[in-house]
């Protein structure tokens, strides 16, 4: 029983050099990307990013339209 601390200091050391490992992983190797090239990703997010501009145009008319009538 001589060893718990050591135990507990290489789980936390072992630990560390996995979270190192993951973040030097590339672009393509984590999650969502995985299996896709740049382009792909490019048009995936540059859509992504379309739909949120789209959505967050289409509120700001909403409120617009609501000042100019008097909406209250």
């Amino acid at each position: 029983m001589t060893r718990g601390n050591q135990r507990e200091l290489a789980r936390a050391k072992n630990m560390k050099k996995q979270q190192e490992q993951a973040k030097k992983k590339a672009a393509a190797d984590k999650g969502s990307n995985k299996g896709q090239g740049l382009e792909a990703r490019k048009q995936r997010d540059a859509d992504i990013m379309r739909e949120k501009q789209a959505k967050k145009a289409a509120a700001k008319a909403e409120t617009g339209a609501k000042g100019a009538t008097g909406g209250k």
